[in-house]
């Protein structure tokens, strides 16, 4: 890619950072927890103006639960050209009227407020690549198209079909989660993130006339309990916690049901059907008693594919020609990049560089968010590299 153009772009976006500024503000502002529906539909509002002031057809998908997701295209389109997914999210772990403890703060380069690192900067810099390419006539060889959900932060339960369909037809994706570590490294993998239920029926019986009638749910619980955290290997980036448990009646009867739930984390694919095969074979050992277990891995590993490493190659590439030095790592959590990751070539954590997501320090660094702002441009001018889609 000339330099020419990486002047233009670059140029553009750092003169438009005061702009770029008021739209995360009024973004934040309009607070969108992802378990209030109604929150979203102001942040959707804010969304769709500006989507359609850059001549692009939006497509407001509601939702049963939640307060349904966006879809953006071009009004005119390239004859023949194929697509490329910006992908992101507008729901924040947040609850409305936390903006008032924890109000959105300009500090200089530092950006502070509920939301503004995960993700609202992330969708910042969709509008503001789009934009650059609108204002300076660029035309990608691939067409980019906007999808941004509202159930992220909560599994993307309703949100995933749409994903996983997009996903399909695309020739790549790139995530806008923010960057992993205050260097900005992209997420190149990520672990697979799965929810188990363990129920356990026993039989009630009183605890001191004759307790040798009932069977403990909760004695049996305890044994299920530690059959789970002897599945956690942390050198194979495997992790089994039981979170939750519940049980019982009152302390002197025998329990006659009894409840964990248990999340899990693995890194490969292979590790993710062993692991759910050996949750689901678990066996009781109390005599008396039943075991329910359901629940299943819903996001599977992000791994580094081939079409991913050349995804990373071509970001690398491009930065390095800006004097950005681009890093990669591992995350533990899990995004809607676990989902394109199984059908196309996919680069996640594009986002804003920063740190705090999900606690009350969150803030981004504007200078390090505009240099990201450019790299998505760019990488959205870049033609499909060879063996890129899968």
């Amino acid at each position: 890619m000339s330099a020419a153009y990486r002047e233009r772009v670059v140029a553009y976006l750092t003169g438009h950072s005061g702009e770029m500024v008021r739209l995360l503000e009024a973004l934040t502002r309009a607070e969108s927890p992802s378990s209030v529906a109604t929150s979203q539909f102001p942040v959707k509002q804010i969304l769709t103006k500006e989507f359609e002031q850059l001549g692009l057809r939006v497509r407001q998908l509601s939702g049963r639960r939640s307060g349904g997701s966006l879809f953006a295209t071009p009004v005119r389109r390239k004859k023949h050209a194929g697509l490329q997914l910006l992908l992101g999210h507008f729901d924040t772990v947040w609850p409305v009227g936390t903006i008032d403890s924890m109000p959105f703060e300009v500090d200089g380069n530092v950006i502070k407020g509920p939301g503004v690192f995960d993700m609202k900067g992330g969708v910042v810099q969709i509008i503001f690549a789009l934009r650059a390419l609108h204002e300076l006539n660029l035309v990608p060889n691939i067409t980019p198209v906007v999808f941004l959900n509202s159930d992220e932060e909560i599994g993307s339960r309703e949100s995933r079909n749409y994903i996983r369909m997009l996903a399909k037809r695309v020739e790549r994706a790139f995530v806008m989660e923010p960057a992993l570590g205050i260097d900005g490294a992209i997420k190149t993998a990520r672990k697979g993130v799965g929810r188990f239920t363990v129920r356990v029926s026993g039989k009630a019986a009183h605890a001191g006339l004759d307790p040798e009638a009932g069977a403990s749910a909760i004695l049996e619980l305890a044994h299920v309990i530690q059959r789970l955290f002897e599945m956690n290997d942390p050198d194979n980036g495997i992790s089994v916690n039981v979170g939750n448990i519940d049980g019982g009646i009152r302390p002197n009867v025998i329990a006659p049901e009894s409840k964990a739930i248990v999340d899990v984390r693995i890194a490969t694919h292979l590790d993710a059907e062993k692991v759910e095969s050996d949750i689901r074979g678990i066996e009781p050992q109390t005599p008396g008693v039943k075991l329910d277990i359901t629940g299943y891995i819903g996001r599977p590993p992000l791994e580094p594919t081939p079409a991913n490493r050349k995804l990373w190659n071509k970001a690398r590439e491009i930065a390095a020609e800006m004097n950005i030095e681009l890093t990669e790592g591992l995350a533990g959590g899990g995004s809607d990049g676990n989902t394109t990751s199984q059908y196309t070539a996919t680069l996640d954590g594009l986002g804003p560089v920063g740190d705090g997501a999900h606690a009350h320090h969150e803030y981004l660094l504007l200078d390090k968010t505009i240099e990201r702002m450019a790299l998505l441009t760019l990488m959205i001018l870049a033609p499909t590299i060879a063996g890129e889609t899968t």
